[in-house]
């Protein structure tokens, strides 16, 4: 078996729709070089992405919606029509070639799946991956095309293969969940920050699929302020039973990291000690249940400078069995301070006292205990009546 891969290439970063936007491909490459200068990262590990061909972005997309998309980023796509296709709006602006760009993006994920299915490296991780909100004829959410959902059918044409997909976004995964509800041989599972009060106001407990789908998909939206000690639980508890319940052939992780508490975007307060455990998580699952078989994308994130870097640099250190602690390479720091206001962090942990103690702990911690019991009673009910 080779070693996991990592799949990277500057043409990663033309997906960029302005300088004040806040997904900024920019994370990319500082996590990149913060893993170069940790030493974790050689070369021979590191493999180019190839650009997604539109037939294969047709395996989610709409032939229309793809030409809507070429058009928008040759500044021909009449504004009457791009709004109904989600293009050009506050959240997903219109910006030259995001077709190519965007078909770079789903070319590094099918790079990564090819590795593991083609090539015997059991765990790929494509950071530029993760558009989640990506629908088949709709952008939405910073996403014009869904790489993950292309991705997971991909493999089930190409591979014939069962496919678990496990979201950890603050956002709930909406796009993926909506394109295989009521497939059989795809489990979708997402925990997110309740859709109360984040978009994309979805992933109620009481979505779980239809028709031959039915049971699985499964949602577990979390209370505002979930910290931690109430994050942790529930994944270990939920990506267990779910992969021990559905038997995957393989296991397509969403990493997005905007769950922290530094986020500017969500309401969530997890530390750097969940994106260390939810990878670990994670592996455990797909060596348990999926032949070994993990292939991770990125996701939201939005604390470019402080988190982003340190989270994803932890996911890819996870799957190459390395354990990150202690200072920060100084190259990286000295490189990069000078770029930004905000402070970077010295260390891979956060400090102990990152923010004041949250009063409603507690009532936190049932709320969210109750939505686990809520998601996964069906599988508990036929366990028991087996």
């Amino acid at each position: 078996m080779t070693r996991p891969v990592f799949v990277y290439s500057d043409e990663l970063l033309d997906y960029k729709f302005s300088n004040k936007h806040p997904f900024n491909p920019l994370r990319l490459k500082l996590t990149y070089e913060l893993l170069k200068d940790a030493g974790i990262l050689p070369d021979e590990q590191i493999v180019k992405p190839r650009k997604a061909t539109d037939e294969e972005i047709a395996l989610i997309h709409s032939e229309e919606y793809i030409n809507a998309v070429k058009q928008a980023g040759k500044g021909i796509l009449p504004e009457t029509q791009a709004s109904s296709y989600g293009l050009n709006t506050e959240d997903t602006p219109t910006f030259p070639n995001m077709h190519e760009a965007s078909a770079w993006l789903v070319g590094g994920t099918l790079t990564a799946v090819e590795n593991v299915f083609e090539r015997s490296a059991k765990q790929a991780l494509s950071l530029g991956g993760g558009l989640h909100h990506g629908f088949r004829g709709k952008a939405s959410g910073f996403c014009i095309y869904n790489d993950s959902s292309i991705a997971i059918e991909y493999m089930k044409q190409k591979y014939n293969a069962r496919v678990l997909y496990i979201d950890t976004d603050a956002h709930h995964g909406d796009g993926v969940q909506w394109a295989f509800y009521d497939d059989p041989n795809v489990c979708t599972f997402s925990v997110h920050e309740t859709g109360r009060y984040l978009f994309p106001g979805t992933g109620n407990v009481s979505e779980k699929g239809a028709g031959k789908g039915y049971g699985l998909s499964f949602n577990i939206p979390l209370d505002a302020f979930t910290e931690d000690d109430s994050w942790i639980p529930i994944l270990e508890v939920a990506i267990d039973e779910i992969a021990r319940y559905f038997k995957p052939d393989v296991i397509i992780s969403q990493n997005g990291v905007d769950a922290h508490y530094w986020d500017p975007l969500t309401h969530l307060s997890a530390t750097m000690k969940s994106y260390k455990t939810i990878p670990q998580i994670v592996k455990k699952a797909a060596i348990q249940h999926a032949k070994g078989r993990w292939i991770a994308v990125g996701g939201g994130g939005y604390d470019i400078w402080r988190v982003v870097p340190r989270a994803w640099s932890l996911l890819w250190a996870e799957m190459n069995g390395i354990d990150l602690n202690g200072p920060l390479p100084k190259a990286w720091l000295v490189k990069w301070q000078s770029r930004t206001s905000l402070e970077l962090p010295q260390s891979w942990e956060d400090p102990d006292a990152l923010y004041s103690p949250i009063p409603r702990k507690k009532e936190i911690c049932e709320k969210n205990h109750l939505m686990l019991t809520r998601a996964l009673q069906h599988i508990r009910n036929e366990r028991r009546s087996v």
